[in-house]
């Protein structure tokens, strides 16, 4: 049995489809994006949560850091052979052994799949932990620096960027074991789409 639901997505060339929902088991998969499509709906990810839904960036949050950065996708297979990437993070080190995370994004409908989020925070450092990392830090928005907190981070200072008061945040390297194929990455434990909903 499967149910529209009116969230959408941006499909092909900028068209907008529907998400459709079954109730059945669905895996995420967090991987390093590797896939030219895979970055493509990062990108329109990103564009969805930081312009439209939070209103930080007004047409697009690409900067320069994306140049360099390593872009981490959540994402579902379907069992039709679809994929859809329902969340994200991105990585760089601007100088050697430290590490930023930023940008971590999860559409709306998949915030309630359950682990989307702190599955894509322990890619991000797990991986730079492989790449020599010693310091990852992270420019947080107040509202999930509970989230960071309950995964081993602690908060360093606060500031206001974008408008918006974040905490930098330093992660516990100690929990983050390195991670080296972080092409294929992981599973998170499947849930019930019907429990997204």
């Amino acid at each position: 049995m499967s149910a529209q639901w009116p969230e959408a997505s941006a499909g092909a060339a900028g068209s907008v489809m529907p998400i459709v929902r079954s109730h059945r088991r669905v895996d995420v998969r967090i991987k390093l994006a590797t896939r030219r499509e895979e970055v493509e709906a990062i990108r329109m990810l990103r564009r969805a949560v930081f312009c439209a839904e939070q209103g930080i960036f007004e047409h697009d949050d690409t900067d320069a850091i994306d140049a360099t950065a390593l872009p981490i996708a959540a994402v579902i297979d379907a069992a039709d052979g679809s994929r859809e990437v329902v969340g994200t993070v991105r990585i760089h080190q601007p100088e050697t052994g430290l590490w930023y995370g930023s940008r971590l994004a999860v559409a709306w409908h998949a915030r309630r799949l359950g682990s989307v989020g702190s599955g894509l925070i322990k890619l991000a450092v797990s991986t730079a932990h492989a790449h020599g990392c010693h310091t990852f830090l992270a420019h947080v928005q107040a509202q999930n620096v509970p989230l960071f907190e309950r995964l081993h981070w602690h908060s360093l200072e606060q500031m206001d960027i974008h408008g918006r008061l974040h905490h930098l945040m330093q992660a516990d390297l100690a929990h983050y074991p390195p991670i080296h194929d972080g092409d294929v990455g992981f599973v998170l434990p499947g849930r019930r789409e019907a429990e997204a909903a």
